[in-house]
């Protein structure tokens, strides 16, 4: 049986490529996705077209979550600039555990000096991936300041409010950097990606990666 011919570069089957809505973007806050494994062979996931969308992002896969993970990985540019690293999570969810360092206000007037931490993940999976690992216990927590309202439509919400890592994660940085119109081209190919996920899933079922 032959094999499925893959895009290079998005990673998926060339009959369910979404290198069309790649959408470039330079933003000065660092990008941290720790994408729980389940997510990465999931075709409706958005952290692949976040992650190739935004220059100054790295993805990171597992379940699990400590220092010597995330000190092993690749730096971005300007690794030697002291980073204060925040948590996109909502800030009276403990999960369980020990409430978090308080958010430093201060500490976020310069987007360039700001790493913002990600989790890929259904919510039910991003709890446990956050209970497992002190590292992002104790990380301050990033809250958005408004409901973000979603055009993830492919994918089930479970509590209102709730939207996809990528929509997640422009509001977040939108709201560090105080401006949303750097984002706003990839939002709207982002709701091009829905579209064509839901065209192929109507048309031949769910699309293969």
């Amino acid at each position: 049986m032959s094999q499925r011919l893959q895009c290079a570069r998005c990673g998926r089957a060339l009959v369910a490529c979404i290198c069309r809505w790649i959408t470039p973007v330079t933003q000065p806050t660092e990008l941290l996705i720790l994408q729980h494994p389940l997510e990465v062979q999931h075709v409706k996931n958005s952290a692949g077209l976040l992650h190739l969308s935004l220059a100054n992002s790295r993805i990171l896969v597992g379940e699990l979550f400590d220092e010597p993970a995330l000190s092993a990985a690749p730096q971005l540019s300007d690794s030697t600039r002291p980073k204060y690293t925040v948590l996109l999570y909502p800030a009276t969810d403990y999960a369980g555990h020990a409430a978090p360092a308080p958010l430093d206000a201060a500490q976020l007037t310069d987007p360039s000096k700001l790493r913002l931490v990600v989790l890929d993940a259904t919510w039910r999976k991003s709890r446990k991936m956050l209970h497992q690992s002190a590292l992002l216990q104790g990380l301050p927590r990033l809250s958005l300041d408004a409901s973000t309202a979603s055009a993830y439509t492919i994918r089930k919400a479970h509590k209102p409010g709730q939207c996809s890592t990528l929509e997640a994660a422009c509001a977040a940085l939108a709201q560090l950097q105080g401006d949303a119109q750097p984002y706003a081209a990839l939002l709207q190919a982002f709701d091009g990606f829905v579209a064509q996920q839901a065209a192929f899933a109507r048309d031949h079922g769910p699309a293969p990666l």
